[in-house]
């Protein structure tokens, strides 16, 4: 999905945030995509280094991982996107691996000089990487409309919201939405938004 994503940004002339993992920084089939991030003037910052788990689902004051843990794996994933050639633009974003995160996490993605983000809440197409399989499963239509509606229905609209569209989902989730990345942008854009990287 980068390529049609990063097409669409540059026909709507858009710059986007990504996060990326340092196994996907590794994959030597991705660094075309990750050069054109890059040129493209898209911001690119740490999804960590293994796509840890810091926290259990079920329990958000548990820790999975030390503090050390989380610093090396961070640091991993600092060296991999210099690798990849973000030389001068030092990350200073995260985006903690699967959005899940609590305040020992916040605070030690602080103390490494990173502000941490996270989707907008309620937004809704974060779920974009479900299957059909899945209870919790949505299609593009229904995402989509989730989005419009909480636009519709937030005081402040979408302003200052952050959304997230996966470029990779599972095969068998053959609803991609990035696919319909235009028509949100457009959308939105005839409502007199703009969109803008972090």
């Amino acid at each position: 999905g980068f390529d049609h994503i990063l097409n669409t940004l540059d026909d709507h002339k858009i710059k986007g945030s990504f996060f990326l993992t340092g196994n996907f920084l590794r994959n030597k089939k991705y660094s075309a995509v990750i050069k054109r991030i890059i040129t493209g003037g898209h911001y690119l910052g740490p999804h960590s280094d293994g796509h840890l788990l810091y926290i259990p689902w079920e329990n958000r004051d548990t820790l999975l991982v030390t503090k050390e843990r989380f610093n090396a794996d961070l640091k991993k994933n600092f060296g991999e996107l210099s690798r990849a050639g973000l030389k001068k633009q030092k990350p200073e974003y995260f985006l903690a691996p699967y959005e899940w995160y609590n305040s020992a996490i916040s605070r030690w993605s602080e103390e490494m000089g990173l502000t941490l983000v996270n989707i907008t809440p309620g937004t809704g197409t974060g779920a974009d990487y479900t299957t059909p399989g899945m209870s919790n499963y949505k299609t593009s239509e229904e995402l989509i409309r989730r989005l419009y509606n909480f636009e519709t229905n937030s005081p402040q609209g979408l302003n200052g919201a952050l959304i997230l569209i996966h470029p990779g989902t599972d095969p068998e989730r053959t609803d991609k939405l990035y696919l319909r990345l235009g028509e949100i942008i457009e959308y939105f854009n005839e409502k007199g938004y703009t969109f803008n990287k972090l």
